[in-house]
């Protein structure tokens, strides 16, 4: 059964038993995401990765499949979310409270959000719902300023400074490039795929997804997207890959390439996405595989 996620960005978990006492937040419908984001502090975060607690998040009005219930939980896979881990899309918990089962599904023409996060109006203009980059929604019109859309809540307004007509158009490195700087400054957040927070993989996916091209959700399955490309001959918007044992073991980490030795990445908990300098850094002995996603025509 397929169903709509009704929620900001819903944690997808690893199991029902997952969520701790602190992460109530974000088992409301609507989740209070950014309560939850004041309130942990350095170890609480760090133990989402740790303790193997959250595995991806869900945008809201995105569509899930429900292969089946316990209680007040679903185990959903995530179609939009490539993963070697089902190939029906990533596998997770959420909570059914967070879904809706009457089958609403996003359609043509549509409108998608292209700042970190923006508020949703109810129709007599009164603020809504704060949902994330990349949150797409039927569109049915506009109407002084606004788009008209309809959401698994019923119909809803955006600001049209906040969001954009959908294209399915591939971009260029430097619209690749562009989108991810919007995000310098955003704290880290694992398992995150939200303008509320980003993991190094979920940044990836998303400012990819943003200009046309659908990447797999985790670092390890990026690195078999897209091209190969040599270490020496790195060009603007090349996914950059790490590897534990200074780049022979386990892939760890991803990046993009902004040119002249620098990279843009959301590097851990405790740290924001930032751009730096390879050179004399441990990602540059780490670097272990260069991907290039971006088509022909937009290099």
């Amino acid at each position: 059964m397929r169903a709509a996620v009704t929620a900001a960005a819903a944690n997808i978990w690893t199991l029902p038993s997952s969520p701790r006492s602190h992460d109530a937040p974000m088992l409301e419908n609507p989740p209070k995401i950014r309560k939850w984001l004041a309130a942990m502090g350095y170890e609480e975060r760090v133990r989402l990765c740790t303790d193997n607690l959250v595995q991806t998040q869900v945008l809201f009005g995105e569509e899930v499949i429900i292969l089946k219930e316990e209680g007040e939980w679903a185990f959903v896979a995530v179609p939009g979310q490539p993963s070697k881990k089902d190939a029906r899309g990533y596998p997770g918990w959420m909570k059914k409270s967070q879904l809706s089962a009457s089958g609403f599904q996003t359609s043509s023409p549509a409108v998608w959000i292209t700042k970190p996060t923006a508020f949703l109006y109810h129709t007599n203009g009164e603020p809504d719902l704060e949902v994330s980059f990349l949150t797409r929604l039927p569109a049915s019109g506009r109407e002084k300023g606004f788009f008209r859309v309809m959401t698994p809540l019923g119909e809803r307004l955006i600001n049209e400074a906040d969001a954009d007509e959908f294209r399915h158009t591939e971009g260029r490195a430097a619209d690749v490039i562009e989108t991810a700087m919007m995000f310098l400054g955003l704290p880290y957040l694992w398992g995150g795929l939200s303008g509320f927070g980003f993991d190094c993989s979920g940044l990836m996916y998303s400012v990819f997804k943003a200009n046309g091209y659908t990447l797999p959700r985790d670092a390890r399955d990026q690195a078999k997207a897209g091209r190969d490309a040599e270490v020496n001959d790195i060009r603007p918007a090349d996914l950059l890959f790490f590897a534990y044992e200074e780049g022979k073991g386990a892939i760890h980490h991803v990046g993009l390439a902004l040119g002249d030795g620098r990279m843009l990445h959301s590097p851990k908990t405790g740290k924001a996405i930032e751009v730096l300098r390879l050179k004399g850094t441990v990602y540059e002995k780490e670097l272990c595989t260069v991907r290039r996603c971006i088509s022909e025509k937009g290099e």
